[in-house]
């Protein structure tokens, strides 16, 4: 599954090839990184072997058969009923076959389900359409950020100029985890079904709204590891890649403490009362960010994706229609986007109200939406 995933994969980039990422006409599993990795490896190449056997010796004997004992050489067929010896043969041949098969994927399977004694503990929710990562125990724990594909890329695929063999690849904020420590992937998922997969650490995940799956991995080697959301999940789903750094316990515990400051610095008070220039300029990077790709730069929207210029909700004095639209999603197109903090959708609203033709001068406040999800 793996192996198809990311063939696949690597098909669709029509690019080069990224050290940690997929190779242009790659056929066979990615270069493990970890011991499960390697073990699935291992374990591909005994199931195909043994596979690769049984077929050249049944199909070896049939058309031996057909072409030694055919009608125009005068063969005649044999006539017979029972035969205890071929009854036991064929019974028990094929159930050795199934024990040596089972017995090495079995222990590999068991060995990927067991996530106890973890070093680090990362909570991955999986939207439409981007990661959002939490560290929930070890080193870096109260952490969470979303990560979201590079607006470049994005601009990019709509040219159809794709450039770069990280192409659909690239994110704003990867995924940082120490090397040589076992890492705990919980998945869960906020509006549909996504799939956690980077095939250099051998983990593939579903990521299901309501329900918590966990996987992890040993990474053996620092680097840039690369992924892909592999679950069909909507229009955008090309567009929600996995981007894992593996840094030296050093340049870990470096990030972690930068990533602190960076938080408490950008720790948002919802009470605070925001003048309309400041709000809007901060609701454009929200926008640019996380709405862009649907409802575009110019707020027209397409298809089935509403425009925001000229938007009735948008334009209405009533902002706690807008501020829901935010918090709990709308139909099947809209997903819901709790996750913003209340600042960054007091923003984004301010910034759609007094953008393009829509100069409201109206303000939306943090403590409005902090009321809203009461």
């Amino acid at each position: 599954m793996l192996a198809a995933s990311w063939a696949t994969l690597a098909q669709a980039q029509q690019a080069g090839n990224l050290p940690g990422g997929p190779a242009v006409r790659q056929l066979d599993l990615h270069p493990p990184v970890t011991k499960i990795a390697a073990a699935q490896q291992d374990l591909h190449y005994m199931m195909l072997w043994i596979c690769g056997a049984i077929f050249v010796g049944v199909f070896g004997v049939m058309f031996y058969s057909i072409w030694k004992h055919r009608k125009s050489k005068g063969a005649k067929p044999a006539d017979f009923h029972e035969s205890t010896t071929v009854e036991i043969v064929w019974t028990v041949v094929p159930f050795l076959i199934v024990i040596g098969m089972a017995l090495p994927a079995t222990k590999v399977v068991v060995a990927q389900k067991d996530t106890t004694n973890a070093d680090l503990t990362i909570k991955v929710t999986g939207y439409q359409w981007k990661w959002g990562y939490d560290y929930i125990k070890g080193e870096g724990e109260g952490i969470a950020f979303l990560s979201t594909l590079d607006t470049a890329q994005r601009i990019m695929s709509d040219q159809g100029k794709p450039q770069g063999d990280d192409y659909l690849l690239r994110v704003d904020k990867p995924l940082v985890v120490p090397v040589d420590q076992k890492v705990r992937i919980i998945t869960t998922a906020n509006d549909v079904i996504h799939s956690f997969m980077v095939p250099a650490f051998g983990i593939k995940q579903d990521a299901i709204p309501g329900f918590v799956r966990d996987t992890w991995f040993r990474a053996e080697k620092v680097g840039d590891y690369y992924g892909q959301c592999a679950e069909l999940c909507g229009k955008e789903h090309a567009y929600m890649p996995i981007h894992v750094r593996v840094v030296t316990r050093e340049q870990y515990a470096q990030w972690v403490a930068e990533r602190k400051k960076e938080m408490a610095a950008a720790a948002d008070d919802p009470n605070k009362v925001w003048e309309l220039p400041a709000l809007v300029a901060r609701g454009e990077q929200v926008y640019n960010a996380n709405c862009a790709a649907c409802h575009q730069p110019s707020g027209k929207g397409g298809g089935a994706i509403k425009a925001l210029d000229g938007s009735p909700v948008v334009l209405d004095n009533d902002k706690l229609r807008a501020i829901l639209v935010l918090l709990n999603g709308q139909g099947n197109a809209m997903p819901a986007w709790r996750q913003l903090s209340d600042t960054e959708i007091a923003a984004v609203i301010t910034y759609t109200k007094n953008q393009w033709s829509n100069q409201t001068g109206q303000i939306v406040q943090p403590a409005d939406v902090l009321a809203a999800r009461k």
